[in-house]
């Protein structure tokens, strides 16, 4: 398995591709209850397929990630070849930026001297979907970009 096993929420939130799957493999309603019943081991090995496949297709989407903590954000813009970042701390103990208080106190705190923004790039692996789920398993999340594209703005004024 290359990237992790979905969870039961996320298999029975794609349970049709799971049975599109199953099915592109001949594998029956009745044979996958038997799979599981009397080969787990090889119920396992189509689960984990599938949570790779599945995966595969979300981190080749992937272009914007997001991480952020009580006093810190970390934005990540994925090219054909870096992973750019964009960096804020607040070193404000008052200050929860994961609250809606918090953040708005950033958003009108910008140029505080409490408040630091930092740009950072580094060369996609070979493996460009590894590095991505790398983040995301230290606990970024997906996203638009809106987010990396305000503080881009902010810090690239033209």
């Amino acid at each position: 398995m290359k990237y992790a096993r979905l969870t039961k929420e996320q298999f029975e939130e794609l349970h049709q591709e799971f049975i599109n799957f199953l099915a592109s493999q001949s594998i029956t309603g009745d044979e996958w209850e038997s799979i599981k019943k009397n080969k787990p081991e090889v119920a396992e090995q189509e689960l984990d397929v599938f949570s790779d496949l599945v995966w595969e297709g979300v981190l080749n989407q992937a272009k914007f990630l997001e991480h952020i903590s009580p006093n810190q954000i970390y934005l990540f813009k994925i090219t054909e070849f870096t992973i750019n970042l964009i960096g804020v701390k607040v070193e404000y103990e008052a200050i929860d930026i994961t609250t809606r208080q918090g953040y708005a106190w950033l958003q009108q705190n910008l140029m505080d001297n409490r408040v630091s923004l930092y740009t950072s790039s580094k060369n996609i692996s070979d493996d460009r979907n590894k590095d991505i789920f790398a983040l995301i398993q230290q606990g970024a999340v997906i996203t638009k970009g809106d987010l990396y594209e305000f503080f881009e703005k902010h810090l690239n004024p033209e």
